[in-house]
Formats: structure tokens, sequence, C-alpha cells
């Protein structure tokens, strides 16, 4: 297992797969603010709950991610949660995505790009 989870590419499935997990963090939060009027009812507090126990179990993802890979690397590929939060919106929300939010997603990707090939 140690041997698996030293493999790079693994390790960036790993990061991505944990900041699509996070973003359902914001998912989570968007859910409970629709029973704002009552916080404490059980809508409430399941989905305020969800934030939670989300972001803890990223918590711990990523703490062994940092372990296996430069902190900048890591760090420079959190704004996928954006386009994560994006395709969320539009698929459970109902949300509209725009030309300036996928040009915008285009641009985070482009960053990530450089920061993750110049580290090779």
């Amino acid at each position: 297992m140690r041997d698996f989870l030293k493999n790079k590419k693994v390790v960036y499935i790993m990061l991505h797969v944990s900041l699509l997990f996070s973003s359902l963090s914001g998912v989570c939060s968007k859910m409970a603010s629709g029973f704002t009027e009552n916080v404490f009812s059980v809508s409430f507090l399941f989905w305020f709950g969800m934030v939670f126990v989300i972001m803890f179990g990223y918590a711990v993802i990523w703490q062994q991610i940092l372990k296996r890979m430069p902190l900048t690397v890591a760090y420079a590929n959190k704004p996928v949660g954006l386009i994560w939060g994006m395709i969320w919106g539009s698929l459970i929300f109902g949300e509209r995505i725009t030309w300036r939010m996928i040009a915008g997603a285009a641009v985070i990707f482009a960053g990530i790009y450089l920061v993750v090939t110049s580290d090779e």
C-alpha cells in the first residue's frame, strides 16, 4: 500500500478526489441555508452536520497528501474546487454556467498546469 501511495499519479488523483469531496461541503451549506428559519430542525442539523463530516474527512486526506507532495503544488490545485462548485451549482441547483465562468475555469486550469509542470 505504501508503494502505491508513492506513485505520483495516484497522489494527484487522491488530491483531486479530496477537492471534489471538499466541494460537496458547499453543496451541504447551501442545502442547510434553506432551513435557516428553524436552526434546530432535523433537516438543518443534518446538512450543517454534513459540512463538518465532509471537512473532517477532507482535512485527514489533505494531511496525507501534504506528506507526499510539495505544499505549493497541492495548494495550486485547490481552485479546482471552484470548478466543482460550478458543476454542482448547475446539476443540483439549476444555476446557469456562463462563458465568463468557463473562461475563468480555463485560466485556473492553465495556472494549475504551469505550477504542476514546473515541479518536474
